[in-house]
């Protein structure tokens, strides 16, 4: 079991591929953490196999039985106007041996004041966003192995700009039962424009994720470890703030090492109590931390908190997602098991 395990880490840590990270592609709004269970941990969480549906958002292959008539609504706010939400449901049936999936993804960017070339004040305009996917996951048979997909519709407004598309996530995961350990890899957003916004065909955020998460046998915790954007390794940006003058009145931009870029593909979260009715879990997003920070200034950024409090088959969950001194983020999640 151990050799078998060595071996499906090894896969997942080397399908790497080439692909893009933030502001090189169109629909970004499709790697917004999809409920605050999921934030609380540090986002872009695949490893979760159990009852909450959410988590079929981001690996189709977590899509179970234990899902059976669970719906889950989600709500957050980003930076003032710009408000967020997600979706989600899964039904059993054929004697409880089919699980379907399906979810929304939503953005409002809000209300936007226009001008012309000559700063001349034009009509208002807003923008917005939104993904529909439908979801199916399989169990290999005689195996631990689940694998799972996807099927996203994309629509886009952006002012008087519109693009539609399409998209699917392919998901795998390992479930060890005898030590509670899942194993699991994603390869998320891969699909095209149907139609563009302005003639010219962009690409999709493709993605590539690893995961692996560990219920403790004496402690009630359960632990897990991401690994984000494999498919390209440099994800390091150099701040402007940090760069170091010279003599003769220039500056250096800063020099990110080896192991500085390693650690942003790196988020670790963990959450204690995790089958109980009430939950605390706890995240830390090393990219976020370091791409935010203020130089000479603690703020925390990258850290996260949340909660989850169950009442009979209502659920409740926030998370708090510390970004900048200015900016931080509450999500607010409602849970109903209709069964």
């Amino acid at each position: 079991m151990f050799k078998k395990q060595i071996l499906f880490t090894l896969i997942l840590t080397s399908a790497i591929s080439f692909g893009q990270v933030g502001g090189k592609s169109i629909y970004q709004f499709l790697d917004l953490v999809t409920s605050p269970r999921q934030a609380a941990l540090g986002g872009k969480l695949i490893t979760i196999y159990d009852s909450d549906v959410n988590q079929a958002l981001f690996n189709p292959a977590t899509i179970n039985e234990k899902m059976d008539n669970h719906l889950s609504l989600n709500y957050g706010s980003l930076f003032g106007e710009v408000t967020y939400g997600t979706a989600a449901y899964a039904y059993t049936y054929d004697r409880r041996t089919q699980t379907f999936h399906a979810g929304v993804n939503y953005v409002n960017y809000g209300s936007f004041d226009g001008y012309d070339e000559n700063g001349l004040e034009t009509s208002g305009f807003t923008g917005s966003e939104i993904a529909l996917s439908f979801g199916y996951a399989y169990n290999v048979p005689n195996t631990d192995f689940y694998v799972g997909a996807n099927a996203k519709l994309i629509s886009s407004t952006l002012e008087s700009y519109n693009s539609f598309g399409g998209a699917i996530d392919l998901g795998a995961l390992y479930v060890d039962e005898y030590n509670d350990i899942n194993i699991a890899v994603t390869v998320r957003n891969i699909g095209t424009q149907f139609t563009t916004y302005a003639g010219t065909n962009e690409k999709l955020p493709l993605e590539i994720i690893a995961g692996i998460s560990q219920q403790l046998e004496h402690v009630p915790l359960r632990w897990h470890l991401t690994l984000e954007n494999l498919q390209q390794w440099n994800v390091a940006f150099s701040n402007p703030a940090r760069a170091e003058g010279n003599i003769d009145g220039g500056s250096t931009p800063e020099k990110v090492g080896f192991f500085n870029n390693a650690l942003r593909h790196v988020i670790v979260g963990a959450e204690l109590f995790p089958e109980k009715a009430f939950n605390i879990r706890m995240g830390y997003n090393f990219r976020r931390g370091e791409e935010l920070s203020i130089e000479e200034q603690r703020n925390f950024s990258g850290i996260s908190l949340g909660f989850g409090l169950r009442f009979n088959k209502i659920k409740f969950d926030y998370s708090y997602s510390r970004y900048t001194l200015a900016a931080n983020t509450s999500l607010f999640g409602l849970t109903i098991n209709f069964q």
